[in-house]
């Protein structure tokens, strides 16, 4: 039985953005840090779709989350 998930970029954005609002991450912090929060053997399938949309490890955060909507101010 495959238990693998299935990364998009989509799940990805939603998965960082969760994280930011729980406190477990920062939005300044590079987009690296997600690793603690993603199975070991999910890793590379985050990488790659990662790549697949042109982000950079390096990269922070943030700019996963780009089109964030803001409910209130």
């Amino acid at each position: 039985m495959d238990t693998t998930i299935k990364y998009d970029i989509e799940v990805i954005q939603e998965e960082a953005r969760q994280l930011a609002r729980k406190g477990l991450v920062n939005r300044q912090q590079p987009i690296f840090t997600l690793f603690k929060y993603i199975p070991d053997r999910e890793w590379a399938y985050f990488e790659h779709e990662l790549e697949n949309n042109e982000y950079l490890l390096r990269d922070r955060i943030i700019d996963l989350l780009a089109s964030e909507k803001w409910e209130e101010d």
